[in-house]
């Protein structure tokens, strides 16, 4: 497409008809598309996060505790008592001072909703061991517990 340009005209695309762009019906139609798309993201993401809580909390009480934990029946004897609890990995407690060469663990975690993780030797579900779990969401002891016995 060819455009005639006058002779001594100061802005010669001032005689173009611009017809391409966007309207504003168009713009506000793609924004309410990607509010809609960003809420059913969001959404999503909260159930994947739940998921990953629950997680977190399942391999803590498999497996990152049990290693401080055995340390620490290998040095002093046995797991630490259910008053003693797992702060025993961080200070001795004191009918065991002369045995324990700790710390075992930098600080005591809480669960992924902010709880303390409990423990209890000897265990009622594992009678030969302890029992470490967390409450679950609710931060009730209810059937939805996530611990080390299953």
């Amino acid at each position: 497409m060819k455009y005639k340009i006058k002779e001594g005209d100061q802005n010669p695309l001032k005689h173009i008809n611009r017809k391409k762009g966007f309207s504003l019906i168009e713009i506000l139609i793609v924004l309410a598309l990607i509010a809609l798309l960003a809420g059913v993201v969001v959404t999503n993401f909260t159930g994947i996060f739940q998921g990953g809580q629950e997680s977190t909390a399942k391999i803590f009480v498999d497996s990152s505790v049990s290693a401080p934990l055995l340390k620490y029946r290998i040095d002093t004897g046995s797991f630490p008592t259910t008053a003693e609890g797992l702060k025993a990995l961080l200070t001795p407690p004191g009918n065991k001072a002369a045995k324990w060469k700790g710390p075992y663990i930098e600080e005591l975690p809480e669960d992924p909703w902010g709880n303390p993780y409990k423990y209890r030797y000897p265990g009622s579900k594992n009678t030969n061991k302890y029992d470490l779990y967390s409450l679950g969401e609710d931060g009730t002891e209810s059937a939805d517990d996530i611990g080390n016995w299953e």
